[in-house]
């Protein structure tokens, strides 16, 4: 099945985002109960209506392209090995950000071909902010009225604004961003992280600590649409599907690539 024109996909993709976040609000502002899954990430309502919503939408859309979702996650590796196409979707990333109540949580859908995300809307429901890209075509962010086009900063800021996670503190990562010289540090939560990156608010993004597929793609398409890089510290493009587990190396996300973002993260 062909998909519709990239931009026509990604607004249907959009709207689509926004449906899921409108569910998400709706259990975020009423109590909810949360449980844990086998590897104790939490698990809430807003978590499964999302993944409902956005799955029967893309089955319905294009229902030739599988879907792998961080809620039907269990899809063997000798199936997804034949896939050159497929969906990859966080219903809502930054779980502990919306247990918390703080805004910083996400939902992500990303198109990935060939193992590239080529197509990604990033979409925060409690902002109604939502950041879109397409491979070779640019990115944007809309929030009220027409989308404006974002682009990443170049040449970074000085000192540099680099972006952490808010929830997952990381030791060797302080001591390494020593190497860096002056810098701002923002915590946040999330993919969020990325999109500060894409819309030239934040110079670097280094993410040493684990992350899984869904939680990155989308983003990482907005990152590159803009006219930045998602790296491993070998300096190769982060890539999806290529192994039996869903598990990111390490990475790094900027946009001025000027500088040897790598060789500044070696280990100390």
């Amino acid at each position: 099945m062909n998909l519709p024109p990239a931009g026509d996909l990604l607004q249907e993709l959009v709207a689509l985002s926004r449906t899921a976040g409108d569910a998400i609000l709706e259990v975020y502002q009423r109590d909810f109960s949360v449980e844990f899954k086998d590897d104790r990430s939490p698990l809430t309502a807003a978590d499964l209506a999302s993944h409902r919503i956005i799955c029967d939408a893309l089955r319905n859309m294009a229902p030739d392209i599988p879907v792998l979702s961080e809620e039907s996650a269990d899809i063997s590796y000798s199936e997804r090995r034949t896939w050159t196409r497929y969906f990859l979707v966080d219903p809502l990333d930054g779980t502990r950000e919306f247990v918390n109540r703080n805004g910083e949580f996400t939902v992500n859908i990303a198109l990935i071909e060939n193992h590239r995300p080529v197509l990604g809307v990033v979409h925060v429901p409690v902002r109604g902010i939502t950041y879109a890209g397409v491979a070779g075509v640019g990115a944007y962010r809309q929030e009220d009225g027409e989308p404006s086009q974002i682009g990443v900063r170049r040449p970074a800021e000085q000192p540099l604004v680099v972006v952490g996670s808010r929830s997952h503190a990381n030791p060797d990562l302080a001591n390494r961003l020593e190497a860096l010289g002056p810098y701002e540090l923002v915590s946040m939560g999330s993919s969020l992280k990325f999109c500060l990156v894409a819309e030239g608010k934040a110079d670097f993004y280094p993410r040493l600590g684990p992350t899984s597929e869904w939680d990155t793609a989308a983003a990482q398409a907005v990152v590159e649409a803009a006219g930045g890089k998602v790296v491993t510290l070998d300096g190769e493009p982060l890539r999806y599907n290529r192994k039996d587990n869903i598990l990111n190396p390490d990475f790094l996300v900027f946009g001025d690539d000027a500088r040897d973002w790598a060789a500044l993260m070696a280990t100390p």
